[in-house]
């Protein structure tokens, strides 16, 4: 590992990534991969865990082709030094931010979306001019495997590699002096990776989870409410960051809305999600386990059946729920939603106030004034007013979380800016010299202090 870093390292440092025509070309290269790849791709997201291919090409495949393309139609703009406003201390003067790349980055993947969360990130990285080492995740290996071999079919291993393996292999990849580590996980891990960047003082994004509430008043939209919550919740089989993690539901309308999430789950899925064609299933056996033991809490008013030779859970709705119980406790990641009883909109912000800033927060209302209430008093990544998830979608919102849901946003240009180092630089005129700023000094504090007080 140690030597493929000193290969990209040299080969960064030899200029080849500055050339924005150059990174266009590889962006390209990139694209003309995943074209040929595409089926490949979808065909081991299934086999991974039984991940449909239409959700498999909207969530994974779809996304980056989109970020590629955005980035490719706006890279020269995104490059070109800006110029900022002057000061007249500084007079005459030009003043500008460059935009230099980091040097070589490492990026490590999740499991849950192993294409798209492990190729948005690198088309920044390049975008931006780094070099990039890839660590896509051992649970998805059948995934993790076409992306190695079609990065390695495609690009040189000293500006782009891929290195697979587990965690010792991670572990050793974070004792590496890197200039920028990307890394998409959970908030425990993520700490781990903090300490070890810290160690080298090397600048890191870290995208986590945590607990994303849902609220729903009694004034919403209720059939729309309950269709795009289970949307968005069993999508993938839950298994997403910014999933809806449980239900903040006024008491006058909890009862109705558990029927109609009922109702669209089968809608959806069938009176048997385990024969839908439409429907994940738990990436491993140690992720069935964990879930399985939630079911336990509360009161199963939907789905509730497992299957661990498929790794199945159904899509699952608990009521009863409190947060002492252990689905509670830390983000579900799967396809199980508790449903808490709210007796005011004040009283689900209290809540949500009083556990950590989530990734995510979704609140449904025909209130404006409501909605303002909610976005001025919680704290939060990013989210959605009466819908979930959908706001990855747009390339123009930056994309990342806060606290212990993470640190630092990318997608669209926030990508690009994340990974380049902002240069600012002062162009002065030679034409005058003005000697107030040099020594002696003399009697200049008085009129020193009448010109910063009128600027």
């Amino acid at each position: 590992m140690g030597e493929l870093l000193a290969k990209q390292r040299n080969f960064f440092h030899r200029g080849y990534t500055l050339d924005i025509h150059f990174r266009k070309e590889q962006l390209k290269r990139l694209q003309h991969a995943i074209e040929q790849h595409e089926q490949e791709l979808l065909d081991a997201m299934y086999t991974d865990f039984h991940k449909p291919q239409t959700e498999a090409y909207a969530t994974e495949v779809g996304f980056v082709e989109l970020e590629l393309k955005l980035t490719l139609k706006n890279l020269i703009k995104w490059t070109k030094p800006q110029r900022v406003k002057e000061t007249l201390l500084n007079f005459p003067s030009r003043s500008y931010i460059h935009f230099d790349p980091y040097g070589v980055a490492l990026i490590i993947g999740p499991w849950n979306y192993p294409f798209q969360l492990l190729l948005n990130p690198l088309i920044g990285a390049m975008a931006a001019g780094n070099c990039a080492i890839v660590k896509p995740s051992e649970l998805t290996p059948t995934t993790s495997a076409v992306v190695a071999k079609m990065i390695q079919e495609h690009f040189n291993d000293a500006y782009i590699a891929t290195v697979q393996g587990g965690v010792e292999t991670t572990q050793h990849l974070l004792k590496q002096r890197f200039d920028y580590i990307f890394f998409t996980g959970s908030t425990q891990v993520g700490k781990i990776v903090m300490k070890a960047a810290a160690e080298h003082l090397t600048p890191v994004t870290l995208e986590l989870g945590g607990k994303s509430p849902a609220i729903v008043a009694e004034d919403a939209d209720l059939s729309l409410a309950a269709r795009r919550i289970a949307w968005g919740k069993f999508l993938n089989a839950g298994q997403t960051c910014v999933a809806p993690d449980y239900l903040l539901v006024h008491e006058q309308v909890k009862e109705e809305l558990i029927q109609l999430l009922s109702h669209y789950i089968e809608s959806f899925y069938g009176e048997d999600p385990m024969q839908s064609p439409d429907y994940a299933r738990i990436v491993n056996e140690r992720h069935f386990k964990r879930l399985s033991g939630y079911l336990k809490d509360g009161v199963i008013r939907a789905g509730g059946t497992t299957d661990l030779t498929q790794r199945y859970i159904a899509p699952t709705i608990l009521d009863q729920v409190t947060w002492q119980h252990s689905v509670m406790q830390e983000e579900i990641f799967g396809p199980i939603l508790p449903v808490l009883t709210v007796g005011s909109l004040e009283e689900a912000i209290h809540m949500v106030r009083q556990h950590e800033k989530p990734l995510a927060l979704y609140f449904f209302s025909s209130n404006s004034q409501k909605q303002d209430l909610v976005l001025k008093h919680t704290y939060f990544g990013g989210g959605c007013i009466n819908d979930t998830i959908s706001h990855l979608v747009n390339p123009n919102l930056p994309f990342g979380g806060v606290g212990q849901s993470g640190m630092g946003s990318y997608h669209g240009q926030s990508s690009f800016d994340l990974f380049s180092q902002q240069k600012s630089v002062l162009h002065r005129g030679t034409w005058v010299d003005l000697p107030m700023r040099y020594p002696p000094y003399g009697d200049k504090l008085p009129m020193l202090r009448k010109l910063f007080r009128w600027l």
